[in-house]
């Protein structure tokens, strides 16, 4: 793919991920323009101070739920990467028809704006909470999921695919437990729900160099998932409080021991890769499947969970991962 020749659309474009993604997306493909879709001003503005202005850059203040406001944001754009979202498992709890307005209808908008302007590519964000979901954030995530894969089949003559990527938690992202620990750090105490947890971890720019070959790639329909380490809630405090007292306060409502990316339901339609998994959608006459031509069916009652990972990253190399978290941390970007 050609990234100068194409108009590139970030929801959500302030945020951690978004961010990121403007960055590579600028200093390395030169689209012809990228834009940035978000509802606050005062962020953008802090963009914007922090060095990301260029001369193809634009920000866009809207919001998803807005749909008039996305249909002309997204004229002449040919890739939109939807990573706007409410995220926060607690804040989903207490405001539940706030997160079903953003993370469902949303991506609704997200996609009849897309359909209606002539989107090439449109790539949404998904998480491991939207597999068996136990909390209202994983449930919207999982409606989004479904919203985007059936939405290829409203295409009809359009040229407009749709797509998603699911991956765990992002290390040191806003609302990730890292700035948690660092806080807690200085008091000689940290605190954890419970010592068996395990979570899938991901750096930032692998979440994004991730998205960006994924829009590269796909057919329109897939649900694309990265082969990425475990790690063990009890390593990660050892690694940024080494001397500290761990306390376990128990585990929280809506929220799992361990994670899981790809169900045993999923992975009969599942296509495994060498770094990644592909999955299907179950039943779709629009769909292909030529990546069963590359890679190999996933067979028997597979489940890719957290616990039951073949991957898993080590204390020090948890440190070396925080190292520049920590810094930045410090420097006053994650708090």
């Amino acid at each position: 793919m050609d990234w100068s020749q194409k108009v590139v659309l970030v929801t959500g474009g302030t945020g951690s991920f978004g961010k990121k993604m403007v960055r590579i997306l600028l200093d390395e493909y030169h689209p012809a323009k990228v834009i940035v879709y978000s509802r606050d001003e005062l962020k953008q503005h802090e963009m914007r101070v922090a060095g990301y202005q260029d001369a193809n850059l634009r920000y866009f203040i809207g919001d998803v739920r807005d749909l008039d406001r996305m249909r002309r944001a997204f004229e002449g754009v040919d890739i939109v990467i939807h990573a706007a979202a409410l995220k926060q498992v607690p804040a989903c709890e207490y405001n539940p028809m706030e997160a079903i307005k953003t993370n469902i209808l949303g991506s609704s908008n997200v996609i009849d704006a897309a359909l209606d302007a002539g989107v090439e590519r449109v790539i949404a964000l998904s998480t491991d909470k939207a597999v068996n979901p136990i909390n209202l954030y994983g449930a919207t995530k999982l409606a989004a999921e479904k919203l985007f894969v059936q939405s290829n089949s409203y295409a009809g003559g359009r040229k407009s695919r749709f797509a998603c990527v699911r991956y765990g938690n992002v290390v040191g992202s806003r609302g990730s437990v890292v700035p948690v620990f660092l806080r807690q750090r200085d008091n000689g105490e940290v605190s954890i729900t419970d010592e068996r947890m395990t979570r899938f971890w991901i750096s930032l720019e692998q979440g994004v160099r991730f998205v960006i070959r994924c829009v590269e790639q796909m057919h329109g329909g897939e649900v694309f998932v990265p082969k990425i380490a475990s790690m063990s809630i009890v390593d990660l405090a050892k690694s940024i409080a080494p001397d500290a007292k761990i306390n376990v306060v128990g585990i929280r409502p809506g929220e799992k021991l361990h994670e899981v990316l790809i169900s045993e339901d999923e992975a009969r339609t599942t296509v495994e890769l060498d770094d990644m998994f592909v999955v299907q959608p179950a039943e779709a006459l629009w769909f292909g499947r030529d990546w069963e031509k590359i890679g190999k069916l996933i067979e028997g009652d597979y489940r890719y969970a957290s616990n039951t990972n073949d991957q898993w990253l080590t204390v020090d190399q948890i440190g070396a991962i925080i190292a520049p978290i920590e810094t930045a941390y410090y420097a006053g970007s994650l708090k």
